[in-house]
């Protein structure tokens, strides 16, 4: 506990630190500043002075003619005060070079329109609170009921022009360190800001007179009524297109197809059309009013500063998205050209193994039916590959919102899908061990059927009931797996049956008589032919057992049948009794 109140404490100390720097740093760039400022004025006011002196010292030097010793004292001291004047010259130009690059310009308005800049102080005036003296003085020419431009004059005072209205009221003072600033006369930055002044009340007065306020009224009027015609256009507009649909989606009864599928019916794709066409409806008609809002605005002097906030709200994000496209063009670009590179390759691997599986290329120790599979993963491996290349190519993946999402779905995908892995993972390697192929019938567990499809993921088994059953490959690979039509094409699947009989019966005669039952027996092999095996001598009984050869593997059933058919029959017709542990016949005589 203590230990988080000290990190505390410190965390608080180095804030306050940092604020406590900012602040004193504003603080000594201000004082520098003013330093700078009264360090001109008395550069400027010692240059005055030398003026003086350098005209005492010429009228000297006139009336020192013939006086050799007094006239050379006369010239040092005026070239002493004309390098004197240089180099202080030089370093006015310096000290506004700096001030410059850290002085802040506080503008003069009248109704929101600026007319000029204030950047030097004048006395105890700072830079801000002339620039609202001069902005309070012309709101007061703007507001006088007997405003007369030509009350506005230039009175000169040394070095110093006042701004003055009908020779009483000083509206703004241009002093030595202003025409410093702009690198002029104060006489012409006088002239300047006069001529500012007047044009602009003038312009002002004139605009907020009756007769403008008449004619931006019956504007706004004319605008509202376009803007209601426009609306209401529009609204004819997809009225008409939005009885186009329903003509057009009643005339179309496949409804919208993928290929052979049918992905949306046609009533769905009628509500899907006209569910667009009111929302492009609302949008055209909201966007056209809020652009009239602006053009509304500029009407009005008082809202005119409005009209490019509104369009900065639309223009603002079109203009950073078009920015952001054309700047993405050259990585776009890059991103084709990987794209068909792999696409072109994964055209030539894909040729390759599909003529390996026509048996057109043929490849020792490689399978045909292994082209289509290894197929699959060199196109899942190139993908990945083709993905990692262009990953850094796509915006915004440097951001470590884009990095921290790309870092969730693989957690995701890696907790969620390991099961799927593993059954994928099975799945390539039943591909490569050959265990069976489609249309085999095969024994996975206890399931028993044709195989009718194989998958990265699932085996599908459909039992001689009709049922499917799907079976995981990764229970595929775990299970042992019986394959019943393997070599039943080529050397014969065995099938077999026992049967007991007693010891009375030769096993001669039982050898022909089950034999001779397999070869009437529908789907039997005649070669190779039918033998019998003795499997058991039990203490009543002899077991014997039938084997016979079949192609027809996926018939089991049906020949196991007729067997014990034709078994019974041929029993029956040598008067010959089958025997079972528990149950026996007694005949009568």
């Amino acid at each position: 506990m203590l230990t988080k109140k000290l990190v505390f404490l410190l965390l608080i100390f180095s804030y306050s630190s940092n604020v406590f720097a900012q602040l004193n740093a504003d603080t000594i760039s201000k004082q520098t500043l003013a330093i700078n400022e009264v360090k001109l004025i008395k550069d400027q006011q010692q240059k005055q002075i030398d003026s003086l002196v350098k005209i005492q010292l010429e009228e000297q030097l006139k009336s020192a003619v013939g006086d050799k010793s007094k006239t050379k004292m006369l010239e040092d001291k005026l070239r002493s005060i004309a390098v004197s004047d240089s180099i202080r010259s030089i370093e006015q130009a310096e000290e506004i070079k700096k001030l410059k690059a850290h002085a802040k310009g506080y503008p003069v308005i009248l109704n929101a329109d600026t007319l000029f800049n204030i950047y030097t102080r004048t006395g105890s005036f700072s830079a801000m609170e002339r620039a609202a003296g001069i902005s309070k003085k012309i709101n007061t020419l703007y507001h006088d009921a007997f405003y007369s431009q030509d009350s506005l004059k230039i009175k000169s005072s040394t070095d110093n022009f006042d701004i003055v209205y009908k020779n009483q009221e000083i509206i703004m003072t241009v002093s030595n360190l202003d025409g410093l600033w702009f690198g002029t006369t104060n006489a012409k930055l006088a002239e300047k800001y006069l001529k500012e002044i007047k044009t602009t009340v003038q312009a002002e007065r004139e605009s907020h007179s009756l007769l403008n306020w008449a004619k931006r009224i019956g504007l706004v009027v004319l605008i509202i009524a376009l803007l209601i015609i426009m609306v209401a256009f529009i609204n004819w507009i997809f009225r008409q297109s939005r009885k186009y649909i329903i003509n057009r989606t009643q005339k179309i009864k496949a409804g919208l197809k993928l290929g052979t599928v049918k992905v949306v019916p046609a009533s769905d794709l009628e509500l899907i059309f006209l569910k667009i066409n009111s929302a492009v409806r609302l949008l055209v008609t909201l966007l056209l009013i809020y652009l009239s809002l602006p053009l509304l605005f500029s009407v009005f002097p008082e809202t005119e500063s409005w009209t490019s906030t509104l369009l900065n709200w639309i223009l603002g994000p079109l203009r950073i998205a078009l920015n952001s496209i054309f700047a993405y063009m050259p990585n776009l670009f890059t991103i084709l050209v990987i794209y068909f590179i792999f696409k072109f390759t994964l055209k030539a691997i894909r040729y390759f193994f599909y003529e390996v599986k026509r048996s057109n290329i043929q490849i020792n120790g490689f399978h045909a039916e292994w082209a289509i599979p290894t197929f699959n993963i060199l196109r899942f491996i190139l993908y990945a590959f083709m993905l990692v290349i262009i990953f850094p190519y796509l915006p915004g993946s440097g951001s470590a919102a884009f990095q921290g999402v790309s870092v969730f779905l693989g957690i995701l995908i890696s907790l969620g899908s390991s099961s799927a892995i593993t059954n994928i993972v099975a799945g390539l390697v039943i591909t490569y061990m050959r265990p069976f192929r489609i249309g085999d019938r095969v024994k996975i567990g206890e399931v028993t059927g044709d195989v009718i499809e194989k998958t990265m993921l699932v085996t599908r088994i459909r039992t001689i009931k009709n049922e499917d059953v799907t079976v995981p490959n990764s229970m595929v690979l775990s299970s042992s797996t019986v394959n019943y039509s393997s070599q039943a094409k080529k050397n014969g699947l065995i099938i077999h049956y026992e049967v007991t009989l007693g010891y009375d019966v030769p096993w001669q005669k039982a050898y022909e008589i089950l034999i001779t039952a397999a070869l009437k027996t529908e789907f039997v092999m005649d070669i190779p032919k039918p033998f019998v095996l003795q499997t058991k001598l039990n203490d009543f009984y002899v077991s014997y057992q039938i084997n016979a050869y079949t192609h027809e593997a996926g018939k089991q059933a049906l020949i196991y049948s007729s067997l014990l058919e034709h078994i019974q029959e041929e029993f029956k017709a040598a008067d010959i009794d089958l025997i079972s542990p528990n149950y026996n016949v007694i005949r009568k005589e």
